[in-house]
This record gives C-alpha cells, structure tokens and sequence, in this order.
C-alpha cells in the first residue's frame, strides 16, 4: 500500500501551549505520563496505528412502519480487523448504531423505547461533578431518545432531565408533519450524551414525502436503493488494546471532563477508514456528522465537483455544485455524486482539512485527515441527471418580529469544577432566565461566539433559514461590557463592534436548518418561526413529568417536579454535557 495512505506522525509544533483550564482539570489527581507516549506528540494518548480500507463500508439495516420498537443494548463491536471487539452500545438489535428510519410526513410513527443497558463500556468515564450526574450514572446508565430535527411534543422529544435507566423505557409519538428531510436519532440523557452517544447511540431517520420518496421512478429522479448512501461519520481514539476511548490527552485524567476531545482515527457506519464500491453513475449520499466534539471540511481528494441537494430540513431550491461541505457535529448534508466521472479502477478519498483550533492544536492534535476510500468499478450505476429544480416550496427568511442577541461563551473560572466553563448568555441550565418565544412569532436570534473555535448551535422543535455571518472585535466587546458573574445573563448587543459586511450562507446551508456553525469571534444570524399550538397538532409548551424514580432516590426531592419546553445547545457534545445548554419555552 502506498505510505501516504497511512496515518504518519507530524512534527509537533514549537512553542507548546494548553487548552485553558487543562491543568487545572488535572491538578490533584495523579496523572502521570504515559511510558510509551509518541515524543512526536507528548500530550496524546494515540491510536494504535491502523491500515485503512481494509473492510467495506456496510448497509445500515432500514426498518420502517407506524409501530416501532427501539432497545439500546450493550454489545460487542469490531472496528476494524487488526483491533479485537470492543464494548459498545447499540439500538434496536445492532451491536453499534441503530437501524435507519424511514417515515412518511403524514404517517404518525410510534417509537416503544427501552433501555436494555447492562454493562456500560465507558463507565469510567463518567464525570460525576458534572451537573445532574451522579456515580449512579455508571451502572444505572441514563438515557432520553431525541429525534434531532423532529416536530415533536416536548414530553417525546428526549428532554435531558426526562431519562429512562436500565429496566424502563418511553413511548414515543412522532407525528412528522413537515416536508421531507434528513434528521437524525441519539441520545440525550444530562451529562452523559457525549458518552451514551460516543458509545453508539447513534442512528439516521429519513422523512419522506409524495416528492422525495426515496422509491425507484420519484418524480425527481434521485438515486435509490443500493444508490441511496446512510453516512453516520465520527472520529475516534482506540486504547492500545483497542477499545473505544474518549481520551484525546493524558493530561485529563481519566473520570474528568474535557472541553474537547477530537479523534485520531476516521470511522463510517462504525467501520475504521472503510473502502465503498461504487459502480459508475449517480449516487445520493446522506452525511452524518456524529462526532462529540470535530468540524470536517469534507472533499474529495480530487476536488472533483459535487452536488449539495438537500439540509437538515429538506431539499434546497435546486442543486448547489461545489467541491466541498463544511459539517460541524449534528448537522447533515445530502449529496449527489457522479462517479462515472472516473475510469473503471479509480480510487478516490474522501477528506478532510478543517484546521484544528488553535488551543488544541497546542496540545499536539492534528487533522484527522480521510474518512473512506471510494473504489469505482466498472458495473454500469445510476444513470439519471442532476434535476433543475428540487423544492419548488422553498421560500426567503421573513422579516422578523422580535431580534435576540444571544452570546456562545468558554471562560475560564478557577473557583469552578471543572474551571473552565462553556456556557450561553453566562447562565447556567438550572438559570431560570430563558427564552420565551411566543407562538406564531417570527424571530432574528444574533448568534454572538466570543470563544476561539467554532460551536455548532441545534434549536429543538424548530427549523431555521440561516441570514448570514460577519466577523467581531470581541476584545472590544468585552472591554465595553464587562462580563458579570456566572449566573448573570450577559448578552449585549454587538452591532457597534461588527468588523466585516454580512456574509451569505454557504451553499449547503440556503435551506431550512436545524443545527448551525458559528465562527469564532464572529456573529451568526438566523431566522426563526415558531408555530402555534394549532399548526402542530400539540401543546409547545405542556407540562410533562420528569426523570425516572431511581432518578429521585438519587438526587432527592431536587429531582422532582414537572418540566416544560424544549432546549437549545452547543451540539459539540463536550460542550453541550458542561454546560453549554439552556432551556426555552414557546409561550401563548
């Protein structure tokens, strides 16, 4: 095999600094050294070292129907042939991941979930310092089932505080009243998402609609069947016994959260650096970014042009041609992809090239560079043109009612466990400070990052039409209005220290979203409209009882009581589980 298809080890760069609050994070545990750590990267904890392409990119099984049942389960699973079966988590029967959904938009589709968690496979991983996490969560393992990008009731949209420990379960109505689109289903249990998800609570749901059926001969002519590509992509570590690790660094010890956590190693469908035959023709990719922590800026290593055909919320207006899409965790891309562009024989990878942020990249991390390798044949594949027109209902952001700043916030606080706290607006989850949207209004949210990296923001229950981005003097923002306590809404507007003209949304991102990239030290606006009560079919804003009752015994009478509304986060899981998530309400 070629060496450049090998993962090398890179020069470190000079002039080592650390991820803020790192060593603080560490400071009153043991956390030696390890003996054999790479001196080319002395802060890593790498993967063993792995040859990619060796196993085919497999099917992810579909099932489809109005009853469902859905079980996550502990499992064994291989990622790759050179590593031995490492413990897992899986829904629906499979040994990691779940089984790909499939629902029509006027189909109510019922959903029986049970936790059937037994062994956990990172239970020492667990941070019980972290809000609404407790030692209990190591063997009783929390989960709460989202369906990310669903219009559903709150009481089964897989809030936080609404878990389901070994032994109970939830049923859940979906009543999938919007056009077709490509969402997502995971785990959401407070505290513990990075790790239930991380672990493969993982699953694609696609919606249908008398247009985009998804069956041979739809009036757009899009790939189907064996043309038609689930892609849920992550990026892992492996111990050196190959086991799925969340540990990027020795410098976190182990049991301790860490603000970030990017991985060595490319994994697709929950195979290592898979390879994927394709014949020579059309097909339609589905991309999943389902990492805890990375953004990629996908291409192939060709550069060859592609087509973006849909977002989160459904299909764009028409095509967009590009040669490459920007994804950052929780957010979906739909691709179409002609490979009898290449000779019968080719081979060709696709990439990544998002940089590091800096303060990662400080502590030895570098670009997890390929995902998979697409070996083209020479059957005859899909033969169908790219459409003219997709989404002929595609409509312009209306003119909002009400505009909210809202400010994305990573401070460091050595009086707080852990001493670096991410956070909206300065508040805590359990602030009682939160949005309250009213129902029919149409909303401007100014998305205002004043951190160093990039945070993907997910909106529950909503879609969103993304306006634009400029860049800020965040220095001078904060020397204006100075940042108050922990606890404190601090959201003032940045209008005056706004730096660059309004620049449009990328081109796989002018339809409806649910989950957006915000640049550092930048201003991201976004479009909302939240629907009444009527137009759903259901109360936004219903009381629902919370928690499960060994979630009581555990936490005590704090744990009880209703809850309301639905929540909105960072979706870099990291983030989102310390504490980079709030309530809100959709209010008459």
């Amino acid at each position: 095999m070629d060496e450049s298809h090998k993962i090398r080890r890179r020069s470190f760069v000079q002039g080592l600094g650390l991820l803020a609050g790192l060593s603080a994070l560490s400071a009153g545990s043991a956390t030696a050294r390890p003996p054999d750590i790479d001196p080319l990267r002395p802060f890593q904890l790498p993967s063993p070292r792995l040859e990619p392409f060796r196993e085919t990119l497999p099917v992810l099984p579909g099932i489809s129907g109005g009853n469902l049942e859905l079980r996550a389960a502990s499992s064994m699973h291989r990622f790759h042939p050179d590593l031995p079966s490492s413990p897992s988590l899986g829904y629906g029967g499979m040994d990691y991941l779940g089984p790909t959904i499939e629902a029509h938009v006027d189909q109510l589709v019922t959903v029986r979930y049970a936790n059937d968690i037994s062994a956990y496979p990172l239970a020492a991983d667990v941070d019980p310092g972290l809000h609404g996490v407790s030692d209990l969560d190591r063997t009783q393992v929390p989960t709460s089932l989202h369906l990310h990008g669903g219009v559903t009731a709150p009481q089964f949209d897989g809030h936080p505080e609404l878990i389901q420990r070994p032994g109970e379960g939830l049923v859940h109505e979906y009543t999938n009243g919007r056009a077709a689109g490509n969402l997502w289903y995971h785990d959401h249990a407070m505290g513990m998402t990075r790790l239930n998800v991380y672990a493969g609570l993982v699953g694609m749901y696609f919606l249908r609609d008398d247009v985009d059926t998804g069956a041979a001969g739809n009036s757009l002519g899009l790939p189907t069947g064996e043309f038609e590509l689930p892609m849920i992509l992550q990026d892992k570590v492996f111990t050196s016994d190959g086991q799925q690790s969340v540990r990027s660094t020795w410098l976190t010890p182990q049991g301790s959260w860490d603000p970030a956590t990017p991985g060595d190693v490319g994994v697709v469908n929950g195979v290592v650096w898979p390879k994927v035959e394709v014949a020579r023709g059309l097909y339609r990719l589905r991309l999943l970014n389902a990492a805890t922590y990375s953004v990629w800026n996908l291409h192939f290593a060709n550069r060859m042009r592609f087509w973006v055909i849909g977002s989160e919320g459904g299909l764009l207006a028409a095509p967009a041609p590009t040669d490459h899409v920007r994804l950052s965790p929780g957010e979906r891309a739909d691709l179409l992809v002609d490979f009898s562009m290449l000779e019968p024989g080719t081979t060709v990878e696709l990439r990544n090239d998002e940089p590091v942020p800096l303060a990662v990249a400080q502590r030895g991390t570098q670009v997890m560079p390929v995902f998979c390798r697409f070996d083209v044949g020479s059957a005859k594949g899909f033969t169908g043109s790219i459409p003219q027109q997709l989404n002929s209902v595609a409509a312009e952001p209306a003119s909002p009612d009400v505009v909210r700043n809202l400010t994305i916030m990573q401070l460091s606080r050595p009086s707080d466990y852990p001493s670096i706290t991410m956070s909206l607006n300065n508040l805590r989850f359990t602030d009682s400070d939160i949005e309250l949207p009213r129902q029919g209004a149409v909303e401007q949210w100014n998305l205002i990052n004043i951190t160093t990296e990039p945070h993907p923001i997910h909106l529950h229950l909503v879609a969103f039409r993304v306006v634009g981005r400029q860049s800020l003097d965040t220095a001078a923002l904060m020397q204006r209005y100075p940042v108050p306590d922990l606890g404190v809404r601090w959201t003032p507007s940045a209008e005056e220290f706004v730096t660059s003209s309004l620049r449009p949304p990328e081109v796989w991102e002018t339809g409806e979203k649910d989950t957006v990239i915000v640049d550092a030290n930048s201003i991201t606006r976004v479009i909302v409209r939240f629907p009444t009560a009527d137009e759903l079919g259901f109360d936004p804003d219903a009381t629902f009882a919370r928690g499960s009752m060994a979630d009581h015994s555990a936490h005590g009478e704090a744990g009880m009581g209703d809850l309301q509304g639905y929540v909105w986060h960072c979706h870099m899981l990291d983030h989102e589980d310390h504490d980079m998530m709030l309530r809100y309400r959709v209010v008459t």
